[in-house]
């Protein structure tokens, strides 16, 4: 079997009016440049005809590898599957929606060429809705930035370039395609950020609204731990076992003082208190042998 130097993974879902002139605009694309590539086409579970569309392509043109999902799983999902299938040492995705110009793929490469793992791209002038999309994305963009401590300005687009190594060990999932950078450049990934164009959608429906926002935003809460403390949880659950337990203990220890020294009535007079305390040091101790058990 031939190397291959470039594989291009484009997820889609109910695009059959885009996916034939994607693939042209790809093949114009990636023609010139010589090496042996691939196409990655992955169906996430259409309800049109994208996926016999792609059957019709791939059965005519070896460069085509058509992936069917048997239903909807989710762009990060779908994107999983494309770099599972991927067999370059380059691999860049892009969105199926024609919304990311194919005629941008060859600055991407070029980047990567300089010594970078990984390649992102950068919507500058933004086409989208501004309220249920615009606004939500900077907000989230600005806070990954911050958690992850990646100086990007777009982590959410698809469009980006990868050396093989840097996606092959990830197992993506939820809306995590997004934070791949901040993944990546805990491993030491060296990063680069391009400005690409954001072409308004010329047919077809967007799948993207408002309510992928607050999903995108608990997973940020996810990545936040999976790269702070996947290693030591003990850190984060003791931590918070240790201030319940200490807590309870205190609270326990002055209303034990009072029993014994002035006679208090502890039930009578602080059976909530006392109820608190024996609820912050079982609770401790349960997050102390969660995070024991997370070490393990």
């Amino acid at each position: 079997m031939a190397s291959v130097r470039y594989s291009i993974v484009v997820p889609l879902f109910n695009e059959e009016e885009n996916v034939r002139v994607l693939y042209e605009k790809l093949v114009e694309v990636m023609a010139p440049l010589g090496d042996c590539y691939e196409i990655v086409f992955v169906d996430d579970g259409s309800r049109d005809k994208t996926f016999d569309i792609l059957c019709e392509i791939s059965t005519t043109k070896k460069s085509v590898t058509a992936v069917c999902l048997r239903k909807n799983f989710g762009q990060t999902a779908a994107l999983q599957a494309g770099f599972d299938h991927a067999r370059g040492e380059i691999i860049i995705s892009l969105d199926g929606d024609l919304q990311h110009d194919p005629a941008e793929i060859p600055q991407f490469i070029a980047k990567i060429e300089e010594g970078y793992d990984l390649v992102s791209g950068w919507r500058v002038k933004r086409t989208d809705a501004w309220l249920t999309r615009r606004v939500p994305s900077r907000v989230a963009n600005w806070l990954m930035a911050k958690l992850s401590g990646v100086d990007i300005h777009d982590f959410g687009t698809t469009f980006k370039a990868y050396r093989r190594e840097i996606v092959q060990d990830f197992r993506l999932y939820g809306e995590h395609h997004r934070f791949i950078p901040a993944l990546a450049s805990h491993y030491g990934a060296r990063i680069a950020e391009i400005p690409i164009k954001n072409v308004p959608r010329q047919s077809g429906k967007s799948n993207y609204g408002l309510s992928r926002t607050i999903r995108v935003m608990l997973d940020l809460i996810s990545i936040k731990f999976m790269l702070e403390y996947m290693t030591r949880p003990l850190q984060f659950f003791g931590l918070l076992g240790v201030l319940g337990t200490g807590l309870g203990g205190l609270i326990g220890f002055v209303l034990l003082f009072k029993k014994v020294v002035y006679g208090a009535e502890i039930m009578l007079s602080h059976g909530p208190l006392l109820f608190m305390a024996v609820l912050l040091i079982l609770s401790g101790l349960q997050l102390l042998s969660v995070g024991l058990l997370g070490g393990m």
